[in-house]
């Protein structure tokens, strides 16, 4: 622990009590059971003869990946268009829905405890679902392709967008709030210029890093059919055309360092 004394921070040293330190060996113990129990569980569900031969078995699968079949690209274009659609409009699909979910979630902008609570639980709800069981679910619904993956994407993008959001409301400077609220503002108007213009930056720098992310999770949202490169990397695994997979994977490398270098160069300049 630090005190401030002459703009110099000097430690002071305190002696744990008896019961402090018997509770910090047992918080020891206790992690290191359940390290064990873990460790255990794990080791009686794995097939280590496998295991043993995974190495063997990793060097054959990327020597079957080379040469890459470089002739095999033309045909992944669209579909690569297919996924960069569907994380740009999936995004901008969550984004809009999250932006008023995050107002009703903040404790400082919200209506009433009812409604925070209910906003609460969206943003919740969409944060465990994974967007991977959100397409298999969509998929089955409303059937394979691209219309399941923007949707899904969408659907997760609204807790997180929501959450950070929210959580920069809830962190606004409050005297701005009560400045406008002085001269007899409207609640609309308190909103329009004392809060909107605080967490604006944010929200553009949320929806680009959102955006970021559902490139990467477009990318795989295919395995399951809706739609994206997705359905020609789980075409090609399942045909064993190894050397087609890694040109796949290339192209998905390439696109995933692009759009991290544009969303840089965006939240540079947002923020």
């Amino acid at each position: 622990m630090f005190v401030d004394n002459s703009k110099q921070s000097i430690p002071i040293w305190r002696l744990r009590t008896t019961r402090a330190q018997w509770l910090n060996y047992l918080a020891w113990l206790a992690g290191a059971c359940l390290f064990l129990l873990c460790w255990k569980q794990i080791s009686d569900n794995t097939m280590w003869v496998f295991v043993e031969d995974a190495g063997k078995q990793g060097v054959d699968l990327v020597g079957r990946m080379l040469p890459l079949e470089w002739s095999y690209a033309q045909h992944l274009w669209q579909p690569m268009w297919d996924t960069l659609n569907i994380a740009t409009l999936g995004t901008a699909l969550g984004v809009a829905m999250a932006f008023p979910v995050a107002f009703l979630a903040a404790r400082n902008t919200s209506p009433h405890p009812l409604i925070r609570s209910v906003a609460l639980v969206i943003i919740v709800a969409s944060r465990s679902i994974n967007s991977l069981i959100w397409a298999m679910l969509l998929v089955t619904i409303l059937g394979p392709g691209v219309l399941a993956g923007i949707i899904a994407i969408a659907l997760r993008s609204i807790g997180f967008v929501g959450k950070l959001l929210y959580e920069a409301i809830e962190e606004i400077n409050p005297a701005q709030v009560e400045a406008i609220s002085a001269t007899g503002a409207s609640r609309a108007q308190v909103m329009s210029y004392g809060v909107l213009p605080q967490v604006m930056p944010a929200f553009a720098g949320i929806s680009v890093y959102r955006w970021d992310i559902n490139i990467r999770e477009s990318t795989v949202l295919g395995l399951v059919g809706a739609g994206g490169i997705g359905l020609q990397l789980n075409s090609a695994i399942n045909s064993l055309a190894w050397n087609q997979v890694s040109v796949i994977f290339v192209i998905i490398l390439a696109t995933v360092l692009l759009s991290e270098w544009l969303s840089a160069r965006i939240r540079h300049a947002t923020i």
